[in-house]
């Protein structure tokens, strides 16, 4: 292990913030910048090694691979985390535009919502099986699905969501309004009784390892669309019409009356998948 690579595992160790997926993203995502920045002729390097020519070095070589805008804002997040932790944050803009970043496209009108069919019986790990389930039924991320603990979470009209959880640190609650909601919860209860979705002999990142060597193996990817799933259903239930991205009526076409029933879906919709800003209902919805 080089130095670089050597002392940026040791900041990330030090400085745990945000949850644990989230830490362990930054450790990886900057175990790779590590790798890179070798790779492109600069040896020696400490953590507090860090400079503006290495940033450009590593924004030119993203730029060249064409990586989307959010992966590029990601990365970068992790590099202004790295510079704050070195006392260095005056090398890089606050602003990504000024980097030459664009800003996140949020409206495609592209359907990204996933339905788990027979491919869930492919799952073994009952505790994986269950986490889909429910992702699937409640729009919850992954993390939260791992993390779940049904004897906390369910309160008879709703789940509640730990901060510790979820994206972000907010705690949130999602509405049980289907039959089927409430049997994923009543099995929940049965499988893990006290506990979480994280077996005892596991911690969450092994649990979450687990949990993507099963997808892979069934052939399920991409399972944040069981949350665009999740979305598109409720849309529907709110407002007796399909969402955009499945097909629906786009935004300008809809009447004024409609418009306000769209908005304030929008806005419930938003609070339930644990979104500060309902904008962000257009990645799931569409406009």
């Amino acid at each position: 292990m080089d130095d670089l690579t050597y002392t940026l595992r040791q900041l990330c160790q030090r400085n745990r913030d945000g949850s644990h997926a989230t830490q362990a993203d930054r450790q990886r995502s900057l175990s790779l910048v590590a790798r890179q920045l070798r790779e492109a002729g600069f040896r020696q390097m400490r953590a507090s090694s860090l400079k503006g020519k290495h940033v450009e070095a590593l924004l030119q070589r993203w730029k060249a691979e064409a990586l989307s805008a959010g992966t590029l804002k990601n990365r970068m997040a992790y590099l202004r985390w790295w510079a704050e932790k070195v006392g260095k944050a005056g090398i890089l803009p606050t602003d990504n535009t000024k980097l030459g970043i664009p800003e996140r496209r949020y409206v495609t009108n592209e359907n990204k919502a996933k339905e788990l069919g027979d491919r869930l019986d492919r799952i073994t790990d009952p505790h994986v099986r269950m986490s889909l389930r429910l992702q699937a039924a409640f729009g919850l991320r992954r993390e939260e699905s791992i993390k779940f603990q049904p004897r906390y979470a369910d309160r008879n009209d709703h789940i509640a969501i730990k901060g510790s959880w979820a994206k972000g640190g907010r705690d949130r609650k999602v509405p049980i309004t289907t039959p089927e909601q409430r049997t994923v919860l009543d099995e929940a209860h049965r499988l893990v009784g006290f506990g979480s979705l994280i077996p005892a002999n596991k911690t969450y990142i092994q649990q979450r390892h687990v949990y993507d060597g099963q997808c892979k193996a069934a052939g399920l990817s991409n399972m944040h669309g069981l949350r665009h799933q999740y979305a598109q259903m409720r849309y529907e239930v709110l407002t007796g019409w399909r969402a955009p991205a499945a097909g629906g009526q786009q935004q300008e076409m809809l009447s004024a009356n409609q418009q306000l029933q769209d908005l304030q879906a929008r806005q419930r919709i938003s609070r339930e998948l644990g979104h500060e800003r309902t904008s962000i209902t257009a990645i799931y919805l569409g406009r």
